[in-house]
């Protein structure tokens, strides 16, 4: 709020472009004070690993807001090739590294950034590799797919980091988790575990 109580208006394409860049930044976050070998090894049977997802996201936003909208950037992206192997861009090479990749997500925000900047929400684009039923699109839906995009894999990201060494929310401090200590996490675990084993004899005796 302003010093006289009233809200400032932003328009739609503030507010998406807000959430965007909010969400980059937090995925960006869940990279910091890890080793090589903890960003980049896989925490799922499907190989989800965390340099993986900075790596996909960027890959996918530098497509949507750039070539969708006859705006190509500067980048060839090797593991989006059509010979490429399958799921290449969800995982880092050895040779890929971390500041690579990271600034490969700089890179393609930035080029995000002045597609949203110079077009209008209503300016037409084509998605390629969509059904040719919903390739037509405008900017607005593609801020809304990537915002979405990006929070999904944000997501993803949550989970790893907090198997990995305990930290969840969104950034440090999150006001959104409760202030519990570690012991009092174990606690509140053994509480749902025992609710889950509840539940499940609970179900066998019907």
């Amino acid at each position: 709020m302003t010093g006289l109580g009233i809200v400032p208006v932003m328009d739609d394409k503030a507010i998406l472009h807000r959430y965007l860049s909010t969400r980059r930044a937090d995925l960006l976050g869940k990279l910091e004070g890890l080793s090589e070998y903890d960003v980049r090894r896989p925490l799922t049977p499907t190989g989800t690993n965390l340099l993986g997802l900075v790596k996909h996201v960027a890959s996918v936003e530098f497509g949507y807001f750039g070539e969708v909208f006859g705006r190509p950037g500067s980048l060839e992206l090797p593991w989006l090739a059509d010979d490429a192997e399958p799921d290449a861009d969800m995982w880092a090479a050895p040779g890929e590294t971390r500041e690579q990749i990271v600034e490969l997500h700089r890179f393609a925000a930035a080029h995000s950034d002045a597609t949203i900047h110079d077009l209008a929400l209503d300016a037409p684009g084509v998605v390629p590799w969509w059904p040719d039923e919903r390739k037509h699109v405008t900017l607005h839906q593609i801020l809304v797919h990537m915002c979405v995009e990006t929070a999904h894999h944000l997501g993803h990201a949550d989970i790893l980091r907090e198997l990995i060494d305990g930290s969840a929310g969104q950034r440090l401090n999150d006001p959104n988790l409760s202030a519990r200590t570690p012991e009092g996490w174990a606690v509140h675990r053994a509480r749902i575990e025992a609710a889950a084993a509840a539940a499940e004899a609970l179900a066998a005796n019907d």
